[in-house]
């Protein structure tokens, strides 16, 4: 049975509110303060057009955490470094998040966080065709990728068990190891992970062009990501939106949570769609915050019907292409869809008697709508 808004609505509000996880903050007295202050409540987009209850919804998709929550979940990835800095012996290790909380597009109030734990001196790879690499200033080595983060997974996780007895360490990702519960107000996901500098890298100096090298723990592998080329990128696009682009990026993370299909894509695939939108369109919610939902309905709508264009877009930090697997193109419908219905049913509840016979309509209705 599909959910009604309603029902939407108040899983909206559970999952800013933290009430979807709150056992995960029983045992940290601060944090479970917080939460009872804040859940009696009402955030502002509560309190506006009060009786559309999908217009609200759409408000309330699109706003960032509360910023107590949001600072809530750093503190927690930091005492997590803290603890492993002092107990790993083989490594000197820095740390640095990744993911949707540094970007601040995540939508939950009790929210995941990816803590990178890197080697910072001893080990890194390079490209060896970069300017750096070719005039000789690395110290090649036979030490292996593989086994040096192997190495560390094999310290990080008895020394995570040993740091917080009362937690539960889950050591079976293949990417990371998970801590939860005990006194950890959050679920930290503990990445080991080496630098990689790439030539981009090698010629800019830019922190954002450094490469991740990962480990798959399941494949014997080991995986090269670009984090911070991403969160720069959605970051820079998003100056241009003037806010509207991370809006957008909530709006269809929460839409996709509250579906009654599942969609198949990821937080960093829904970041990489809406990073191909139009920016101009969506600067206008800066001023009319519907005029968010009517670009991420048009554009959504033009990426399935252009498969040669969408098929071929990339995610910001270049790696890949957005839809590298039919079951990721299939969701792109069902997204849109779901899209499709609620832009339908907000233009209903603001069209004061005007007529809305096509999305073209709807979208042009609810751009200057007024809240």
């Amino acid at each position: 049975m599909a959910r009604t808004v309603d029902q939407r609505i108040a899983a909206l509000k559970a999952r800013r509110s933290g009430e979807d996880r709150v056992n995960l903050m029983a045992q940290d007295s601060a944090a479970l303060a917080k939460y009872i202050e804040k859940i009696w409540k009402q955030e502002t987009w509560e309190t506006k057009a009060t009786s559309k209850p999908n217009t609200r919804y759409v408000l309330g998709a699109m706003q960032e955490v509360d910023a107590d929550y949001t600072r809530i979940s750093i503190e927690t990835a930091l005492r997590v470094a803290k603890q492993l800095g002092n107990r790993i012996e083989r490594f000197t290790l820095e740390f640095h998040l990744q993911g949707s909380v540094p970007l601040n597009v995540h939508i939950r109030g009790v929210s995941d966080v990816d803590l990178l734990t890197l080697i910072s001196s001893q080990f890194l790879s390079y490209d060896p065709s970069g300017p750096r690499g070719t005039s000789g200033a690395y110290y090649p080595t036979t030490l292996t990728s593989l086994q040096q983060l192997k190495d560390l997974r094999a310290q990080e996780e008895p020394a995570l068990e040993s740091a917080f007895p009362a937690a539960t360490v889950d050591k079976h990702g293949s990417k990371a190891i998970k801590i939860s519960g005990g006194s950890l107000p959050r679920s930290i996901d503990v990445v080991p992970s080496h630098w990689y500098d790439s030539a981009d890298y090698q010629r800019s100096g830019a922190f954002h062009d450094r490469g991740v090298i990962i480990l798959d723990k399941k494949n014997n592998v080991t995986m090269t990501n670009y984090p911070f080329k991403h969160i720069k990128e959605v970051s820079d696009r998003d100056l241009v939106a003037m806010g509207s682009l991370k809006k957008a990026i909530r709006l269809i993370k929460n839409i996709k949570a509250d579906a009654d299909q599942d969609i198949m894509l990821t937080s960093f695939d829904l970041a990489a769609i809406m990073f191909h939108a139009d920016m101009a369109a969506l600067r206008t919610g800066h001023s009319y915050e519907l005029a968010i939902l009517a670009e991420t309905q048009r554009h959504l709508d033009d990426l399935y019907h252009r498969p040669d264009y969408a098929k071929l877009l990339l995610v910001p930090d270049g790696t890949r292409v957005i839809f590298d697997s039919p079951a990721k193109w299939s969701s792109l419908l069902t997204l849109s869809c779901e899209v499709d219905r609620l832009l339908e049913a907000v233009a209903n509840e603001n069209s004061i008697g005007l007529p809305a016979n096509n999305h073209s309509e709807r979208r042009q209705l609810i751009r200057s709508v007024h809240l």
